[in-house]
């Protein structure tokens, strides 16, 4: 698709990145002569309507975000069928490749990118836009050290629930996916907190915390596991900055950082701490121990005059009689500054399963205040009874601190997720997670691979009361894909579709200032999905740019 040129203003230089939804060119805008980058959505993505709606609303959205950190959207366009982003061009690295080149990269590092990356979203949150992908391919760094984010908005137009399509081209970003997303379940802030969370996480140990070999098994461990803390992997990192990192990838959306500004002040605060204390100690290193100079010992007849002198009875009971009056005094004075206990603190009662009457008599006990949340559904606590708290059972709090309790709104109905790909093997635990059940299983031959569900009911974002069965088809194999036709000679593609065992259909030829002369630009079924045995197959081919076009472009 290079040297093209896009709604006769952006000519197309060369490709520089392919990911699961576009590819990325190096483009020169012929209008301001200056060079953007351009991300063009991939075939697959065009011929949902919905999806390019939800894509070009986003995509304006996020084009009303200007900060140093963020890659700036400058236009949405299309032609034909093909749908693109004019974006700013960025000379440098993904965050990924330098990880992956690096390994665990220093601490100091880590808080300096991160720093600039949440000051992105805390600007773009502000402005009521939830990135929903971050991740380190969406993080540039630039040949200054500057960090810039980018795809803000792009992850919406994608169904929360889908976690991977045939081609697994979401497999990269489950691994940075928020407990909640993997559920299907309610996103905002704090699951980019979460994504951000667990870039961090990779940036210090070198290495993400969950990985498998399927975007449903990732998803699981997310919902479900424990992740190693940082310090297990790697040493010297700051035991100040791995509580951040558990903190915000808390798998409860309330125990996380309530806003990017909070989080940002805590990385802020590392920075003032080691320009205090310094690195080693910061990072948890035993200080240099000072020598202390040596005492000076007394003449031996001193010491022996001071030790032949013996306290009397009278002054012995004074002595003892002062100590024991001391230690209450000292206590109330120790007690009060707050360096003997934490009488001032208590610990956080449970209150999940109770009612609001329950929890409010329960925390008046303790000192400590109630706010009642937004309700939210739960999966397993009854209707109006506590199902979340902020802050969390057993956490040590000041006398006076407010807690905020969400009630149940009852085991309502619930969202489906998306089977179709997944493997059958992992389905069942992943239906348990929704609060669902497998129902009956059929097998038949299909193109797609042994074991991948092809078929579900009820269908994906359908409501299902919890505990109900879902009925799923699965794949036996023995069948051919869709091949992917689009960039092909029309040669190439009648053997191609010859081959898998489709017919051949109607040929059109069409001008397009976007694919070459002689080269298929749309085919009647998707690549890489499931089509019956003998399935006609109809493709239009480019006539090459039309004749105005081919003067100036002007």
């Amino acid at each position: 698709m290079s040297n093209r040129l896009l709604v006769g203003r952006y000519e197309l230089i060369e490709k520089i990145g392919e990911g699961g939804m576009a590819t990325v060119y190096k483009a020169k805008d012929r209008l301001l002569n200056r060079f953007v980058a351009i991300k063009v959505l991939r075939p697959e993505f065009t011929k949902d309507a919905q999806f390019i709606e939800n894509f070009r609303k986003e995509s304006q959205a996020a084009a009303g975000l200007t900060h140093p950190n963020i890659v700036s959207v400058y236009d949405v366009g299309r032609e034909g069928n093909i749908h693109f982003i004019v974006m700013e061009l960025v000379e440098g690295r993904t965050l990924s490749d330098i990880i992956k080149e690096k390994g665990p990269l220093e601490y100091k590092e880590t808080v300096n990118i991160m720093k600039q990356v949440i000051s992105a979203l805390a600007l773009a949150h502000n402005h009521g836009i939830i990135h929903r992908d971050v991740k380190p391919h969406n993080i540039l760094i630039t040949q200054d050290g500057v960090a810039k984010l980018a795809d803000f908005g792009i992850a919406k137009a994608i169904n929360d629930s889908t976690l991977s399509d045939s081609k697994n081209n979401i497999l990269g970003s489950v691994h940075y996916f928020s407990p909640e997303q993997a559920r299907g379940s309610y996103v905002d802030e704090r699951s980019d907190i979460y994504s951000t969370g667990i870039v961090m996480y990779e940036m210090l140990t070198g290495k993400v915390p969950f990985d498998g070999d399927t975007a449903v098994s990732i998803a699981l461990m997310h919902i479900n596991d424990t992740m190693k803390r940082p310090s297990e992997l790697v040493g010297g990192i700051p035991p100040v900055l791995e509580r951040i990192v558990l903190k915000a990838t808390d798998k409860v959306q309330t125990n996380r950082f309530k806003s990017a500004d909070e989080m940002l002040k805590e990385l802020e605060n590392i920075e003032f701490l080691s320009a205090k204390v310094g690195d080693s100690i910061l990072a948890g290193a035993e200080p240099k121990k000072v020598e202390e100079p040596e005492p000076v010992v007394e003449p031996r007849k001193k010491i022996q005059k001071k030790e032949k002198k013996k306290l009397t009875k009278k002054q012995l009971y004074i002595i003892v009689a002062a100590c024991v009056c001391a230690i209450p005094i000292l206590y109330f004075i120790l007690t009060g500054v707050g360096l003997f206990n934490d009488s001032k603190y208590v610990p956080v009662p449970d209150l999940k399963g109770m009612t609001i009457e329950q929890a409010t008599d329960i925390l008046e006990k303790y000192d400590l205040e109630i706010k009642e949340g937004q309700p939210t559904v739960s999966a397993d606590v009854n209707k109006d009874l506590v199902c979340m708290q902020d802050p969390v059972a057993k956490s040590k709090v000041k006398r006076g601190t407010v807690v905020t309790v969400k009630l149940s709104t009852g085991k309502k109905q619930g969202v489906v997720p998306n089977l179709i790909g997944s493997n059958i093997d992992d389905v069942e635990k992943m239906l348990e997670s929704f609060g669902l059940q497998l129902g009956k299983v059929t097998y038949r031959d299909d193109a797609a691979d042994e074991g991948a569900i092809i078929e579900q009911s009820p269908a994906s974002g359908e409501q299902a009361d919890e505990g109900a069965y879902i009925s799923v088809v699965v794949s036996k194999g023995g069948g051919q894909l869709v091949p992917n036709l689009i960039g092909k000679t029309v040669s190439e593609a009648k053997e191609l579709i010859l081959s898998a065992g489709y017919k051949v259909g109607s040929v059109d030829y069409e001008e397009s200032n976007a694919y070459s002369k002689d080269y298929v630009m749309w085919q009647s079924e998707d690549p890489n999905t499931k089509a019956s045995k003998g399935t006609t197959i109809d493709i239009t081919v480019s006539k090459g740019a039309p004749s105005a076009g081919d003067s100036d472009g002007q």
